[in-house]
């Protein structure tokens, strides 16, 4: 069965049904796949890593030996508790695909050993995969999409991590380490840990936006809060090189269009506030707007009022629909958007 809403893969996580036999863990975030199917493998074993109870199998070890799989999943617990045998395939080759579903529809009928789970991490599996169908109709199985972090997501993320070294951010703080870290699970946490041994494990602190300012250094020139800023100001030739830039840094377009839907959202916010009534510089502190870019960001709101912002915002959500389909070219759909959002900003006096 597919568990495509959050809070029902999370309530199955944190206590998983006797029931099922199998799990597929997939999605483009390989570091929150690994992160939950962790997370799983702890609740299934009191000892995830002790190899007598667990089995870890890789693509690698299919193609090499093709009746592993079937033989893991078949095995007893040497130590007499509940076996875990744990799949990991890093391609989405046909071959690997095809032997895990076979393994999984015959392991969650009850075939092999019953008291054994059968946990699959992959990556990013459309609908044509066999495994994915598989795990998707078996009621002993569950599937277990994952999606990149979202801002509120990351937010969550570093307030509990800092906390367990007892430190905060304060809330504009917070904004913008969050806008600047990446979506990839693993990589976010490493930043994140970086960011405590600069303020100091155990020690209390709050930190600021300006304590930030060396730890995050200059804004990169190609960072895509900056080339959302340029594409509003109307400054396509600046937005299009930034967007490169950050395509080359690892960011794809889905983040494009995010950053570019977040400056969308302040300056809408901006100037709904200014409509009841609200003073342009208050509005605009209201809405989060860092003290740095707060001259480019007023100029831009002169200009951005509720009729131009109700104008773009259908181009922003059919190029976020769009980057969600499969095979999509994101780059080009970021950079379509850009353009669209620079001339409306020309036309707009900017």
């Amino acid at each position: 069965m597919l568990l495509g809403r959050r809070p029902d893969a999370e309530r199955f996580l944190a206590n998983p049904d006797r029931s099922v036999r199998a799990a597929l863990i997939f999605g483009r975030d390989l570091g929150v796949v690994r992160e939950r199917g962790q997370g799983l493998a702890a609740k299934v074993t009191q000892h995830p890593d002790d190899p007598f109870d667990v089995a870890l199998i890789t693509d690698a070890d299919m193609d090499e030996d093709p009746a592993r799989l079937v033989d893991d999943l078949m095995a007893l617990s040497l130590m007499g508790g509940r076996r875990l045998v744990r799949l990991r395939l890093s391609t989405e080759r046909a071959g690997p695909d095809r032997l895990a579903a076979e393994a999984l529809e015959h392991h969650a009928a009850g075939e092999y050993n019953p008291e054994a789970f059968f946990l699959i991490e992959a990556g990013n599996l459309d609908r044509n995969s066999a495994l994915r169908r598989a795990a998707e109709k078996h009621p002993a199985a569950v599937a277990i999409p994952c999606y990149e972090d979202e801002i509120g997501d990351l937010a969550r993320m570093t307030r509990e991590a800092l906390a367990k070294d007892k430190l905060a951010l304060t809330s504009e703080a917070l904004d913008i380490f969050v806008r600047r870290l990446p979506h990839e699970r693993g990589v976010a946490r490493r930043e994140i840990e970086r960011l405590a041994l600069y303020l100091g494990p155990g020690g209390g602190a709050t930190g600021t936006a300006d304590d930030l300012t060396d730890f995050l250094g200059v804004e990169p020139e190609a960072s895509l809060a900056d080339a959302a800023q340029d594409a509003f100001g109307g400054r396509l030739a600046a937005a299009q090189a930034g967007l490169r830039r950050a395509a080359q840094e690892g960011e794809g377009g889905p983040s494009a269009v995010r950053a570019m839907s977040s400056h969308l959202a302040r300056l809408r916010r901006t100037a709904t506030l200014r409509a009841a009534g609200a003073e342009l510089a208050e509005a605009a502190k209201a809405s989060g707007v860092f003290w740095k870019n707060e001259k480019e960001f007023l100029r831009q709101a002169r200009a951005w009022d509720l009729g131009p912002i109700a104008e773009i915002q259908p181009e922003l959500l059919q190029a976020d629909r769009a980057c969600k389909q499969t095979g999509s070219p994101d780059h080009l759909i970021a950079e379509r958007l850009a353009l669209t959002i620079a001339a409306k900003a020309r036309r707009l006096g900017l």
